[in-house]
């Protein structure tokens, strides 16, 4: 009996896997923009006088959340592998993108010093700053699209 609840356990962790690994990273990507948009309308205590996020603390998470949404993308379309670290960093990106597409890699630059450095890590309040990390984490989502290969309706 243990040992049947075990297979079953092990069976639907495979399903639940193999479930996730087919989502259309296009749409997950999106997803990651919506969710930190949300929560910094929801959280971030936006001042209108001074068009500036009260709480550092909303924007960080908000930064990280577009970061990640555009290493999904990335990561979907560039099949980016990890060098002698145990993950890939900014120099694997650019260096699976370079060759590829230059505009895209200015945005990816870009989009590692807004979102990930900027608001991810400094927390910058400034709300103009962070409207261009969500217009280029939009722009590289787009971008990406476009080369994505064939994906079936989900």
């Amino acid at each position: 009996m243990v040992m049947f609840k075990k297979l079953c356990y092990l069976c639907s962790v495979i399903l639940k896997h193999s479930l996730m690994e087919k989502k259309n990273p296009i749409e997950e990507a999106r997803r990651y923009v919506d969710n930190a948009k949300k929560l910094l309308r929801e959280k971030g205590d936006l001042d209108f006088e001074t068009q500036s996020y009260m709480d550092r603390k909303y924007v960080k998470m908000a930064g990280n959340t577009l970061w990640n949404g555009v290493l999904l993308i990335l990561d979907a379309v560039f099949r980016v592998k990890k060098s002698k670290r145990s993950r890939p960093d900014i120099s694997d990106y650019q260096q699976a993108v370079g060759p590829r597409d230059k505009k895209l890699l200015a945005l990816v630059n870009n989009g590692y010093n807004i979102m990930h450095l900027s608001m991810g890590y400094d927390g910058i309040q400034s709300k103009k700053i962070c409207d261009e990390g969500f217009q280029i984490a939009t722009e590289i989502i787009n971008r990406c699209s476009v080369m994505m290969p064939f994906l079936p309706a989900a």
